[in-house]
């Protein structure tokens, strides 16, 4: 056991009652363009202006290779947030490391203009230095809900069904020592976040968690039945869901990536992507709905689904994202969709 463990708990606190908007915090590590830190000082300003009671910041050592991390615990400090009126979730699983070429090789031409490199850690040890670098980087604040970053991306690469294998018991080792750390009064609570719902089926079969956090699974555009069962036995047991990636990666908003793919206008799925988007804008047009707001109403109204994960680059987006939550829209919207072929279920 190392060290941290024995450490004198921190000042915890444990949510009950999740709030219907989480902040994430992927534009803090300079997803896809550099933002300048006065921008950030601005997005994270109007997070915690915005939230009520208190502002939840969704966070990863992977952003920027913890840039965000780092970004984060300065903002709140520079506006002398008291840390009882936040709470951060930090995904870990990524360790930052001395940048040894011109680009980071982690993840390529997706983080802008940072100056560290990030290698993976899922094991009993790795996870616990991914936490403790992590509160180092947040300064005055601490994570007090933990999570493994993308378990079924780490799994997806195994060669073999025996290197699968492996690679899931040292997922299973890390939440043994994310148990301890919760054990041991340093964190409020345990989680699982990934894109594959399978996998967090597989390991909330084996592990007690506090919550789940979905992403690209559980859309207007995409949502299986066998999910929406699954997160309705989440919600018998008393495990939160949280959904995020609910735009698709910004495609059901106007943007140019479904689920972080460039959408090919020339090809068949292509093609079938931008037919049923222009349908759906159309019978928003229709009922005077934003898409924006047709997507969070759709992804929050499921019995389990406690909150929504957004995130936002524009700090004058970040009030507009919370009023999402309170957004009505009327049933013949969603009937028009189920009649135009659009959705599924209504819900």
């Amino acid at each position: 056991m190392m060290d941290i463990l024995n450490k004198d708990s921190y000042d915890v606190q444990l949510v009950h009652e999740l709030p219907p908007v989480i902040f994430g915090t992927s534009s803090l590590g300079n997803l896809y363009h550099a933002i300048d830190y006065a921008v950030k000082l601005d997005i994270v300003n109007e997070c915690v202006t915005s939230a009520d009671p208190i502002a939840f910041f969704d966070t990863a050592g992977k952003y920027g290779a913890g840039l965000a991390l780092e970004s984060l615990g300065q903002c709140l400090t520079d506006l002398n947030v008291d840390p009882q009126q936040v709470m951060i979730s930090n995904k870990l699983g990524w360790y930052r490391t001395e940048l040894l070429t011109p680009q980071p090789t982690f993840e390529v031409d997706i983080w802008k203009d940072i100056q560290h490199e990030a290698v993976q850690m899922i094991s009993y040890d790795g996870i616990l230095k991914c936490f403790e670098q992590g509160n180092s980087l947040l300064g005055n604040y601490r994570a007090q809900a933990v999570s493994i970053h993308d378990p079924d991306e780490y799994l997806s690469a195994s060669y073999d069904k025996s290197d699968f294998e492996a690679r899931y018991q040292h997922i299973l080792d890390a939440y043994r020592a994310l148990g301890e750390l919760k054990s041991a009064g340093l964190v409020a609570s345990v989680g699982v976040g990934a894109k594959d719902w399978k996998v967090i089926q597989r390991i909330a079969s084996d592990i007690n968690l506090d919550w789940i956090m979905i992403a690209n699974s559980l859309t207007i555009k995409s949502h299986p039945q066998e999910l929406v069962a699954f997160i309705d036995d989440l919600d018998q047991k008393n495990i939160n869901v949280i959904n995020s990636a609910i735009f698709n990666g910004g495609f059901l908003t106007g943007g140019d990536f479904y689920n972080y793919r460039a959408v090919d206008a020339n090809s068949t799925s292509g093609k079938a992507l931008l037919d049923w988007r222009r349908k759906f804008f159309a019978v928003c047009d229709r009922f005077n709905i934003l898409p924006a707001e047709a997507c969070f109403n759709f992804s929050f109204h499921f019995a389990g689904v406690k909150s929504i994960a957004l995130n936002t680059s524009r700090p004058e987006k970040v009030s507009a994202n919370v009023a999402l939550a309170q957004k009505e829209i009327p049933i013949e919207f969603w009937e028009e969709m189920q009649d135009q072929g659009l959705i599924e279920i209504l819900n």
